[in-house]
């Protein structure tokens, strides 16, 4: 028996595509980051964020803290624990270390997010690719970088499992981790619900050995309502 394999897989989730009603012109924030960058933005309780692929199957990798008290941060664990499954989509949702509701996804039209397969490093660009590959741009850079020029008190020891909005990362079934070809397209996007204020950290990946995005790292677009 396999922990990972036993949990719920995809066919649920592609089942629950709902689209949003919200208008981008009544967005308060609007936000474009180029590919390969990072962004830190908070937001408050009641507000609703939404992530777009700009140009399909760009992956947004993102940690979640609570906002008052950074300690609190996303778990993947906890999150797959509560909604016992290991994808993401409508109805589902994100849960803190401290086994508190954070972020609900209230929207979707991809179908399809990742907790598994976390944020591309100096080490995982060795692993995955060639040993010359190490020093390239990564996710993880783009979270240290980020928080740096924040000083916000958070630093290496802070980084933790990141949810990756929009990737496909299949579990097999002796419970091995495949990067396969994006599930997403140009224009989808995921909205989600803040059930707490929120301190959210993006790194647009910037991988350029993975083929899901055909080795081309796009933008992403982010949004902000406040509460109807």
């Amino acid at each position: 028996m396999n922990a990972l394999t036993d949990l719920p897989t995809a066919s649920a989730a592609a089942t629950r595509l709902h689209e949003s009603l919200l208008d981008p012109a009544q967005a308060v924030l609007d936000h474009t980051l180029p590919s390969g960058e990072p962004y830190l933005l908070r937001f408050a309780k009641g507000q609703t964020l939404r992530i777009v692929d700009l140009e399909g199957n760009q992956a947004v990798d993102v940690i979640f803290y609570n906002a008052n008290d950074p300690a609190e941060h996303y778990s993947a664990t906890n999150t797959m624990l509560a909604q016992g499954g290991i994808y993401l989509t409508t109805g589902s949702m994100l849960m803190s270390s401290e086994g508190h509701p954070m972020l609900t996804f209230t929207a979707d039209t991809c179908g399809r997010h990742d907790t598994l397969g976390g944020a591309c490093a100096a080490e995982s660009n060795t692993v995955r690719y060639a040993l010359q590959k190490k020093f390239m741009h990564s996710c993880r850079d783009n979270y240290l970088v980020a928080l740096q020029h924040a000083d916000i008190g958070l630093g290496k020891r802070d980084l933790v499992p990141n949810v990756n909005f929009f990737m496909n990362v299949p579990v097999t079934e002796d419970g091995q981790l495949t990067f396969a070809d994006g599930v997403s397209g140009p224009g989808k996007y995921v909205e989600l619900r803040a059930e707490m204020d929120i301190l959210m950290l993006v790194s647009n990946c910037p991988q350029l050995n993975n083929p899901c995005n055909a080795y081309n790292p796009t933008p992403a677009r982010f949004l902000l309502w406040d509460p109807a």
